[in-house]
Formats: C-alpha cells, structure tokens, sequence
C-alpha cells in the first residue's frame, strides 16, 4: 500500500455464539476498507471510522437472533508518512513500543477502566474484581449505535505498533513488559509477533491470543543514514 500500512484486530466474545467468525470476518471487511480508502488519500481518520462502521455491518450481519448474535472487540493501526492512527471499540488494544519509550495508545471499554476513570475504585481494586473484563462497548447486532474512539499521535524515533487482544495483554499489561519482549530479537514484526504469544504463554496465558505488528520507520533524515 503506497501510503501506508494497515492491521486490524477484532476479539470474540466468548459468551456471544459465533462470534470467532464474527470477528474473523470484522477484521477482514475493515482491513478492506481501510487499505482501500488509505491508498486513495483518504484522512486516516476518516478511513478508521468507516473501517469501523463496516465492520460493525458485517458483525451485525450475522445475528440470527437475541440468542444467537455475534459480537467482537475492535482495534486498528494505520501506520503513514503523517503518523500513527489507532482506532478501538471494546477492550483490544494498541500499544507503542520504542527503545526511547513504550506506552498503551488505547483505553479499555470496560468496567475496570470505567471504574477507575470516574475515581469510584483504586485501579488494583477495580482490575481484580470479578466484573474488571466486563466490556462496555463492542460491534454486533446488540451493540447499539458504535461510537469508535479514534486517536493520533507522531512518533519522533522507530518503535513498532502493537494490536492484540486481551489474551495478550491479561498477562503482560504494561508497555515496557511487551517492549522488552518485542524488541529483544530479530525477525522483524513476524519475530515479533511470535515473541509476544510465546510470553504470553510462558506467563500462563490460557485466553486466545492475537497479536499484529507494525513497524514505524525513523524519521526521514534518520532513515537515510
């Protein structure tokens, strides 16, 4: 894609049936959009929203039902000369990591971060109560209308975006945990990609875990070099 790159990551939720499909099928309509709206100059923004919106579509699509109605989690990266754009619906993530400093793009849709953002629980409490993974936001015919949230920022050093779901991110939370894993070898973002699961694993991970990989290459005076 010449003017960028692009991932998606949609996360089933596991008490909704069919809802691996769901999201199988979210994250590759969204990808389709993005992709094609970025290679025509589209604002990345923009492109995340209607990326979104599709997804949401295709989710809602499946339901056959109140008992039968797929529902996912939603996270995306566009990757460009202007930045980093991540947009989010549920508790899928995007983080930043970078030698120079590593940090969560995202904020969950969820009872935990809920609790916490309104100043009603102390995030320990919050994070270890039985409801903390209890999202609040998602795509699927139940969901109501979806409100993405979209975010952008400009790194000014190499790092790599990383989008994954909670089965990730339940066992190794903080930035600088997934940065020391990811940026610990060779093998580009695949070896990267790999590295994350197999700690996730190792730290007792029994959730799927799914993550993507974006390099964000130097700044133009440093790529040169």
């Amino acid at each position: 894609m010449p003017r960028g790159t692009c991932a998606v990551v949609c996360d089933g939720v596991a008490t909704a049936p069919g809802s691996a499909e769901g999201a199988r099928r979210a994250a590759d309509a969204a990808l389709a959009v993005l992709t094609g709206r970025v290679s025509v100059g589209m604002d990345p923004r923009a492109a995340t929203r209607a990326g979104v919106e599709r997804a949401a579509e295709v989710v809602a699509e499946l339901a056959r039902g109140p008992d039968a109605s797929p529902a996912c989690t939603f996270v995306s990266a566009i990757v460009d000369p202007a930045g980093v754009t991540v947009g989010w619906v549920g508790d899928s993530r995007a983080y930043w990591l970078s030698e120079a400093g590593s940090r969560l793009l995202t904020r969950d849709d969820s009872w935990a971060a809920s609790m916490v953002e309104q100043g009603a629980m102390a995030a320990e409490d919050a994070w270890t109560d039985p409801r903390a993974h209890m999202i609040t936001a998602w795509l699927g015919a139940d969901a109501g209308p979806v409100e993405p949230h979209v975010a952008a920022f400009r790194p000014v050093v190499p790092g790599l975006v990383v989008l994954c779901s909670d089965g990730l991110w339940n066992d190794l939370p903080e930035a600088d945990d997934l940065a020391a894993v990811a940026l610990g070898g060779a093998g580009g973002p695949i070896g990267a990609a790999r590295r994350l699961l197999r700690a996730a694993l190792d730290a007792g991970g029994r959730d799927n875990v799914t993550a993507a990989v974006i390099p964000c290459p130097p700044p133009v005076g440093e790529r040169s070099r």
